[in-house]
């Protein structure tokens, strides 16, 4: 028994955490948060040891205001930094632009469902299919990565339940291939576990060998569960947004993302102390504060308590840093 939680436990510590707060969190804020400002929260959040970062989106500006500045952002971090941070696009153009700019790692998103797409992307899913290659022969031109995201991969705002076969049949769709990942998305955080894993499960085992991402919401309260069912399930990288912020414009009911704080202290990562958690809770309350956004991570709460003797709260005066204590593992 015990050697099955030391496996689980590993698989839970070694998952990729990918914050996307500056892309997902940022699409329902009313606020355009400076370019400078974006790219100092990129840079907090790589100093802090968070691996990957999805720092904005290619959406057009007049849909989503809060991502007018992406290509900024971009062009202002190194080529070091953009290896970790990727980029949101749904087109061909969007690829080129971005990798111009600087870009390596692409997210090309579609869904699942045709509503939603067309809501979304202004598409059928069935033209994002086509468009697929073109994308992912713009990305290899520049040796970067791009993953294959499949929105609304559990339920459709205006179709309710997506069938599992119609993931499977966009992930076995032959133009993806040369994607380096899968990313399944629960869009409108309507899964429950046993949904979570028995898709990505299926993925895994019925779809080509590719890193498998899950992205997930907290709307029914199931983030965090939905996640770790993902991570036992197969998934290595793990979508979360600070404070759990975010919710996607063209999907009525769609609430925050799973909160990162409430993930990192769920599967307790190697590079994760008590006082980079405390960092992190911090810059998350700065950043949500600035947006004027309520913090709905249970985990910044929980540190934001009275229980004292817990290493993971954060002493009573701290809007700096806490000590480090060893109880980062």
């Amino acid at each position: 028994m015990n050697h099955h939680h030391d496996s689980l436990d590993s698989t839970l510590s070694s998952t990729i955490l990918r914050d996307v707060t500056l892309r997902d969190g940022l699409q329902l804020t009313g606020k355009l948060l400076p370019t400078e400002r974006k790219v100092e929260t990129v840079r907090e959040l790589l100093r802090l040891g968070v691996p990957a970062i999805e720092l904005g989106s290619m959406a057009r500006a007049d849909l989503v205001p809060t991502m007018a500045n992406t290509l900024e952002v971009v062009q202002a971090l190194t080529p070091e930094e953009l290896e970790k941070c990727w980029i949101w696009v749904a087109t061909p153009g969007h690829v080129a632009k971005a990798a111009a700019a600087g870009a390596r790692n692409f997210q090309y998103c579609l869904s699942a469902s045709d509503s939603h797409n067309k809501a979304n992307i202004g598409r059928t899913t069935e033209e994002s299919l086509a468009a697929l290659p073109e994308a992912i022969g713009y990305a290899q031109s520049v040796s970067g990565q791009i993953q294959l995201c499949i929105a609304t991969s559990f339920t459709c705002p205006f179709e309710g339940m997506v069938p599992e076969e119609r993931v499977l049949a966009i992930a076995n769709d032959p133009r993806a291939e040369g994607t380096t990942d899968i990313v399944i998305c629960d869009t409108l955080g309507q899964a429950i576990p046993a949904q979570v894993s028995g898709l990505i499960a299926r993925v895994r085992e019925e779809s080509p060998l590719r890193r498998i991402v899950y992205h997930g919401h907290d709307t029914w309260g199931l983030g965090v569960a939905n996640t770790l069912a993902a991570i036992q399930a197969g998934a290595a990288m793990v979508d979360g947004a600070l404070g759990g912020l975010g919710g996607c414009p063209f999907a009525p009911g769609a609430s925050g993302n799973t909160a990162s704080e409430d993930i990192l202290f769920a599967t307790r990562p190697e590079w994760l102390t008590t006082a980079t958690f405390a960092e992190l809770v911090i810059l998350s309350e700065k950043l949500l504060a600035e947006l004027g956004e309520p913090n709905r991570s249970r985990a910044a709460q929980g540190a934001r308590s009275n229980a004292a003797a817990f290493d993971w709260v954060l002493p009573s005066d701290s809007t700096a840093p806490a000590p480090c204590t060893t109880g980062g593992k």
